[in-house]
């Protein structure tokens, strides 16, 4: 319990990184000791790895070195007390005053030059700051100027800071010579770079000055829509947008990508284009709600809506076109029948199990403004049928995250989630833990339950024969290789681009069409090493874009989760599935609270429950609920015949050519009474 509370206080993952966290500690705390001592060859050693570790946990624990900054020990005063406590040692050593006057000038410069590369560098960012940014159309006549060298341009405190190190080791070097040409050799060092740099970025910032002004740039724009002709636009916006939310657009891509009429996806965070998928389609970002206006969509006839958010009313004040809420996934949360979603045109639903939910919480929602599209997401989903057990039952246990509230709709984590784990490893079945990318985002109760629920799975990870363990670990380093270069070429497929938002607007342009099925080829092919490399048994964790969601139902015999949407996929399946009631209502009471329940186990607070619904696993012919299961399929998700996609694609076709229609009556009308007057 107290590493658990240690890793979360520090807010590192594991027992490599709280090492780092306390070797980082020792050795700054080690450098004003050495320093007043004095002793060189200590103080170097414990200079040596504050930079050394100090370099290690940027990478591996980012979490960690923000939690420095909001302590105001930042980089800067990092370097700052190294320097400082330098100065010290030098001075407890007899040093010269003249070197010592030298040292404090050289270092004083440094940090001063440090501040106004800083200065030059945000002059520049303000510069090539855009209203809108772009992907997947040719915008090469806006004239944006190149981007800044990466080596002068990205990350440039931390090559900046280090620009200290020849003074730091020449001052040393003479320390330890007893003669000071060494040090003349590392102040000269340190301050000719230092000036090189800002000048050189000085040179950058007269390019950046060249920069096309605002209305230019969604002038072009606009050139560029006028010729893609857009007719169905998904638009989002989240007030913290990030990995952990972009989610509710990549689940759309696909679906847009096969619609009959021309897709354009607008966003309105800037944050949101680094994490949005690989897609085709273009993509504009337009963060304020003024150019927003600015945008000409003559032609767009349908906007799609994944979430709720303030400034979804930015869009739907274009009358020309019909506003649909689509959301971003099919649950019993209060999310899924919304007050607010009376201001849309029409109400897009799974199936009928949506449609009642609407109509059941009485926000006199019109029946004809819903209409059941099914879910397109779910086809590749592999069927009960065509599951192939493995030599022991796996158990996929995704639970929700704690929500805005604390109503009881969310996560098993905080009241039942560690006992849950036990009691499953006690079983002998191999567990995949995947839970929300929220997880832990506002309850620190449920991100501890978090980080026991995978100390469990770690540890009987490590229990197993030690032979079977030594060849797992060596299946997985060998895999290793190959699967971040899959996962680099992917990068390099998904049509991401590199640089500032300026440099991604100029370098964007029309997609080739060419690499989509490299794209498909790679990610089956990375699932595929995924799985063999872990082997069959071995427990999971799973937090990242891969291993997807429905790679992870393909792998499952059981799924265990909340009243969220991943139940309501996971249903797309037939495979038997089991939700968390926390509270112990009466199964029936608790069956008529929530739709999904329908074909479910109910699985108890206590887990009393849980060896017999490990049956239904065992024993595939004991499986009461399968009927039941079958039910709900069409109840939730619709029919199977059309598909899914067919039915999404046909209600696009129909409201878009209702919303050309009404619009046609407009101008009609318009011009009638023009004649009149």
């Amino acid at each position: 319990m107290t590493f658990r509370w240690l890793c979360g206080v520090l807010r590192v993952r594991g027992k490599t990184d709280l090492f780092l966290v306390f070797l980082f500690a020792a050795g700054f705390a080690a450098l004003p000791v050495f320093a007043l001592l004095p002793s060189l060859w200590g103080f170097a050693a414990a200079s040596a790895v504050t930079y050394a570790v100090d370099e290690v946990l940027h990478t591996r624990a980012p979490a960690f070195v923000r939690r420095l900054a909001a302590l105001q020990l930042t980089r800067t005063m990092r370097f700052a007390v190294r320097t400082v406590m330098l100065l010290a040692l030098a001075d407890r050593m007899d040093a010269p005053g003249a070197v010592l006057v030298a040292a404090l000038a050289v270092f004083s410069a440094h940090f001063s030059l440090v501040i106004l590369y800083t200065a030059v560098h945000h002059a520049i960012r303000r510069r090539r700051t855009l209203p809108v940014v772009v992907r997947n159309l040719d915008m090469s006549g806006a004239g944006i100027p190149q981007s800044p060298p990466a080596l002068l341009y990205r990350r440039f405190l931390r090559k900046l800071l280090h620009l200290d190190l020849p003074a730091h080791a020449g001052l040393l070097a003479a320390l330890v010579a007893g003669a000071w040409q060494p040090a003349g050799v590392g102040f000269a060092l340190t301050a000719g770079l230092a000036v090189a740099a800002v000048a050189a970025l000085l040179g950058q910032l007269r390019r950046a000055r060249r920069m096309p002004p605002d209305d230019e740039v969604i002038a072009e724009l606009n050139r560029q829509l006028a010729g893609y002709r857009p007719e169905v636009a998904l638009y989002f916006s989240f007030a913290s947008v990030s990995r952990d939310f972009m989610y509710q657009v990549n689940m759309w891509i696909e679906t847009l990508e096969q619609l009959d009429r021309r897709p354009l996806i607008i966003l309105r965070e800037r944050a949101s284009f680094r994490y949005l998928g690989r897609t085709s389609i273009p993509v504009v970002c337009v963060p304020k709600a003024d150019d927003v206006a600015q945008l000409e969509l003559p032609e767009l006839r349908v906007v799609l809506y994944p979430g709720n958010a303030g400034k979804n009313v930015h869009m739907l004040r274009v009358a020309e076109a019909k506003h649909v809420f689509i959301g971003h996934g099919d649950s019993d949360k209060l999310a899924s029948s919304n007050r607010v979603s009376k201001v849309y045109d029409e109400i897009w639903v799974a199936g009928r199990a949506g449609r009642d939910r609407y109509q059941r919480v009485r926000h006199a929602i019109s029946d004809s403004a819903i209409v059941e599209v099914g879910r397109p997401q779910l086809s590749s989903i592999r069927l009960h049928a065509d599951h192939v057990p493995g030599p022991v039952p796996t158990v996929l246990y995704a639970p929700t995250w704690e929500g805005w509230s604390d109503d009881d709709c969310h996560t098993s984590l905080i009241p039942m989630g560690v006992p849950l784990v036990e009691r499953l490893l006690a079983e002998n079945v191999r567990v995949l833990y995947k839970p929300h990318p929220l997880t832990g985002k506002r309850s620190r109760v449920a991100a501890e339950a978090d980080r026991a629920v995978r100390e469990l799975l770690r540890a009987d990870n490590e229990r197993r024969d030690a032979r079977e363990t030594q060849e797992a670990e060596a299946a997985i380093a060998a895999a290793r290789p190959r699967l971040a270069e899959i996962q680099a070429r992917l990068g390099e497929l998904s049509g991401r681009l590199t640089g500032d938002d300026a440099q991604q607007v100029r370098d964007a342009r029309v997609p080739a069409g060419d690499g989509e099925a490299e794209w498909h080829e790679l990610r089956a092919e990375w699932h595929r090493l995924f799985r063999q490399s872990r082997g069959p048994v071995r427990h999971q964790v799973i937090l990242k874009q891969l291993p997807t969601l429905y790679e992870c139902f393909d792998q499952a015999d059981m799924l265990i989760s909340d009243v969220s949407s991943v139940v309501a996929d996971f249903v797309a399946s037939l495979k038997p599935y089991v939700l968390t009631n926390a509270n112990d209502l009466p199964d029936e009471e608790f069956r008529a609270a929530y739709t999904t329940a329908g074909g479910a186990y109910l699985l108890d607070r206590a887990c009393t429950r849980l060896p017999e619904i490990l049956r239904s696993v065992r024993e595939p012919a004991h499986d009461p609920m399968a009927p039941e299961r079958r039910i709900l399929k069409e109840y939730v998700l619709g029919a199977d015949r059309p598909t899914s996609m067919e039915r999404f694609n046909t209600a696009v076709n129909v409201l878009a050519e209702k919303a050309t229609a009404e619009q046609a009556e407009r101008l009609g009308e318009e011009q009638r009474v023009a004649v009149g007057a």
